[in-house]
């Protein structure tokens, strides 16, 4: 039986779990908190909340599935566990974006990747933004973080990764190992469509199960349209059911009425909501400064197979260039590899007839790597605004200046002189005029005569932040500093839209350390 026909098998046995998709008429329900989003923010405040005795209701718009429900196949994993079959655009169709939509969220499709937030980023927007934290505020919560999800540097590197440290170590470059959220891990490496051995220490793993276990309430398929108000009080979140797709709202209605409200959809659908409510916003911030980490690729051929699909995704990183030029100069970079699965590496290159088969052809051999571009630190640097379609859906603008270009020329070189010491016989930027180069003087030459325009530069990203940031000064951002918003005394953000920047790494880790400090101090407020 297919995933399809048997969407959502855990429903059926655990009374606590409803798959709104079944639901034949409206319903109302009342209960102390509801937390809209189930991956690394919501996932984690709802586990807190629960375990602290609240009556917590979890709203999810995607499916529940669980590791049994996860069989190694891109063709199934990315209609069920990602918005808009992961192939997500912004308005100009210019970046795809790649955002889960499952219980769990990102956690469920991410490639466990951990960082602590950078003390620079946070330096940062201490000045800006009048942030509070710093390292050692937020260590007790980071700690909290890694015992939860079994966080914990990992020493097995498969020969993509092993290259990647081969060719740093050889330019004299900075590399790290990273740490991992799994336990058990059998180096599979299709972490990115769902962990089939239950390894993988997500919210879907770990954060929701806890949270059942103290009496939460898990709804699925269901979105969460607008939140109602009263005053300066959200009185009732009015949800819509889906169908048993995910892909139009079913016609039933489910209201929530709850005490306290926690918005944890992610850097898009979090202000989306707020958009749609129509909450205040006196200063138009809402979807403000939204936030990606543009990432753009190089691959090269190694002599040897590399098989970059099996295996740990990411255990080696490098922050040679994070700060290049300071915190607020030219645009930083982190470097990173990546698996490179089939059916998505293949719409990657963007090529077609021989020459896609050409490139598919020495698919084994290749070995990728992405630069993730630190964005919101700079003037030119200001982000994208998330908007709404007709229908209430979100869709995000994110425009491109000479100062992303720059950056991405930058790290194009960057990433093909790591490979070519490490080893490549030829590598390409992926970008829609460039050719394979058997030499990096060769790459080099090349790369300034790249156009620089959208849909030129294959840019991509998994990392969706900001929108509802948070701050100190109601004229700069829409939460304060416990994550409250600024006009609703009952309305709470718990996840990466709290960001007023990019963070510069992997941002799941800083979003459960950050979940973490903020649904405590709900409790106690």
């Amino acid at each position: 039986m297919t995933t399809e026909m048997n969407p959502q098998i855990t429903d059926s046995v655990n009374p606590q779990v409803t798959d709104c998709s079944t639901l034949q008429k409206d319903r109302v329900v009342e209960t102390d908190v509801v937390v809209i989003g189930t991956g690394a923010g919501g996932g984690i405040a709802a586990q807190i909340l629960a375990e602290a005795g609240r009556q917590v209701v979890m709203v999810e718009e995607g499916p529940y599935q669980t590791m049994h429900d996860f069989h190694m196949r891109e063709s199934e994993a990315y209609p069920n566990l990602y918005h808009e079959v992961a192939a997500r655009k912004t308005v100009d169709k210019a970046i795809t974006i790649l955002q889960g939509r499952a219980v769990g969220g990102g956690t469920t499709v991410n490639w466990t990747s951990c960082f602590r937030f950078p003390e620079q980023t946070l330096a940062h927007w201490r000045q800006q933004y009048g942030w509070q934290h710093d390292l050692t505020t937020l260590d007790p919560w980071h700690r909290y973080a890694e015992q939860l999800l079994n966080i914990t540097p990992w020493p097995i590197h498969n020969p993509n990764n092993a290259a990647f440290a081969d060719g740093a170590k050889k330019l004299g470059w900075h590399y790290e190992t990273i740490a991992r959220n799994v336990r058990g891990c059998l180096n599979l490496g299709y972490c990115n469509v769902g962990c089939p051995v239950g390894a993988k220490q997500s919210t879907q793993q770990v954060s929701i199960p806890a949270a059942l276990q103290r009496g939460a309430q898990l709804y699925t398929r269901l979105r969460a349209e607008r939140l109602i108000t009263t005053g300066d009080t959200v009185s009732e979140v009015e949800c819509s059911a889906m169908n048993a797709r995910g892909s139009d709202p079913s016609g039933v209605k489910v209201r929530i009425r709850a005490k306290q409200i926690v918005v944890a959809a992610g850097g898009i659908g979090s202000p989306a909501l707020l958009l749609r409510s129509q909450l205040p916003d006196p200063h138009q911030l809402t979807g403000k400064r939204t936030f990606l980490h543009l990432t753009l690729a190089t691959a090269a051929v190694m002599p040897e197979k590399m098989n970059s699909f099996h295996g740990a995704p990411q255990t080696i990183h490098s922050n040679q260039f994070l700060w290049r030029d300071g915190v607020t100069g030219e645009m930083g970079y982190k470097l990173e590899t990546v698996p490179m699965l089939p059916a998505l590496s293949s719409t990657v290159f963007g090529s077609f007839g021989q020459q896609h088969a050409d490139n598919m052809a020495i698919f084994s051999n290749m070995f990728p790597l992405i630069a993730l571009l630190r964005d919101g630190f700079h003037e030119q640097s200001p982000g994208g605004t998330v908007k709404l379609n007709s229908d209430g859906t979100p869709v995000l603008d994110y425009p491109l200046n000479d100062y992303y270009w720059r950056a991405i020329r930058h790290a194009y070189g960057s990433m093909l002189a790591v490979q070519f010491a490490a080893g490549a016989t030829q590598a390409i930027p992926i970008h829609s005029e460039a050719q394979w180069y058997k030499s990096l003087s060769a790459a080099q030459q090349a790369i300034p005569q790249l156009t620089m325009a959208p849909h030129r530069p294959k840019v991509f990203s998994a990392h969706v932040m900001g929108g509802c940031a948070m701050g100190a000064d109601p004229k700069q951002s829409v939460v304060d500093l416990t994550g409250r918003h600024h006009h609703l005394r009952n309305l709470h953000v718990m996840d990466g839209s709290l960001f007023p920047s990019g963070i510069g790494v992997n941002p799941s880790l800083p979003i459960y350390a950050m979940a973490a400090a903020l649904a405590n101090g709900l409790l106690k407020g």
